[in-house]
């Protein structure tokens, strides 16, 4: 089975690495264009580009995919199938019906819920206790094509939005070779998704990581998790940009308003939300590493009745 594999970021990487490793021949990796980083602006591979190249697979990066040049470059390589996971444009119906067996896309979500560009965030975010990668045969719409297989993963008291891309993008190469397996020897019935009953998980932006502290201790230390370790939940304190990384919700409360802090004992500091305490555990303020809330304290005072506030990292 020859394949054109679509993807980009690390997410990518080990369902491509799964496809060489299982023996398929892997003609062409589409990828997004090259971007500067850095202070310097030099120009930066994508994971899944410095992937191929490790297995000396010609790559293609074009600006836009739905023009006819690409598409008439895509159609010359006479694939029989397209994997797509995490690619980042919007195929054309030319391209999800070029090949024999279609656009395969691998999506990090118990489909139909969580369609969209950032599924494993929001499910820490909303407090699912179960996800999962779903494999799909692609159409035209967002994330809505028939259901091939699905893998469930269950998620840890303590997830982060790291430990679960990690869990999620090798479950996700397994059933992508699973799922290709299944095709070609016509094993799969796909399934319609139907409704979903969550709505779409919609792109991560450093605003979100804004954190209300009249929401409750639990909302709160979801999104701390959710949002670790990009784009990172935050809060101001005396001036400062203070990014929280790990929280402790506390079933206690005080008559302190939302934001306040409202106990603090000799390496630890608890937040009083609009429902619960948050105890702070680790945290990070501008120009130093992370640290836990004892090392903080032994550098910083921290005093009761200070408010921490809402602000917006632009």
């Amino acid at each position: 089975m020859k394949i054109i594999f679509m993807g980009t970021p690390d997410f990518s990487v080990g369902t491509l690495e799964a496809l060489v490793e299982a023996g398929y021949e892997v003609v062409l990796a589409v990828t997004q264009p090259d971007k500067p980083k850095g202070r310097g602006k030099e120009m930066q591979f994508t994971p899944v580009k410095e992937c191929a190249m490790k297995y000396q697979i010609p790559v293609y990066q074009p600006k836009r995919i739905r023009d006819a040049e690409c598409i008439e470059t895509l159609r010359q390589y006479q694939a029989d199938i397209m994997v797509v996971v995490a690619f980042g444009q919007i195929l054309p119906k030319e391209i999800l019906d070029m090949t024999p067996y279609g656009c395969v896309n691998v999506h990090a979500s118990l489909l139909p819920k969580y369609r969209g560009a950032a599924p494993i965030q929001w499910a820490i975010i909303d407090g699912e206790t179960v996800t999962g990668v779903t494999t799909m045969q692609m159409d035209e719409g967002l994330d809505t094509g028939d259901m091939l297989l699905k893998t469930e993963v269950v998620m840890e008291e303590k997830e982060t939005g790291g430990s679960l891309h990690d869990k999620l993008a090798e479950t996700g190469a397994k059933l992508c070779v699973e799922t290709l397996i299944g095709l070609e020897h016509g094993e799969i019935t796909p399934i319609p998704q139907g409704e979903t009953t969550t709505s779409y998980a919609k792109m991560l932006d450093k605003q979100l990581g804004a954190i209300d502290w009249h929401k409750s201790a639990v909302e709160i230390e979801r999104l701390i998790r959710g949002l670790n370790p990009w784009p990172s939940a935050y809060t101001n304190w005396n001036g400062k940009v203070m990014k929280i990384w790990d929280a402790t919700v506390v079933n206690q409360t005080t008559d302190a308003i939302p934001g306040t802090i409202a106990k603090v004992e000799k390496d630890k500091f608890f937040v009083q939300t609009g429902a619960g305490l948050l105890e702070i555990c680790e945290l990070q303020i501008p120009g130093k590493k992370r640290m836990d809330a004892g090392a903080f304290m032994r550098g910083y005072q921290i005093k009761e009745g200070e408010i921490l506030n809402s602000c917006i990292i632009q």
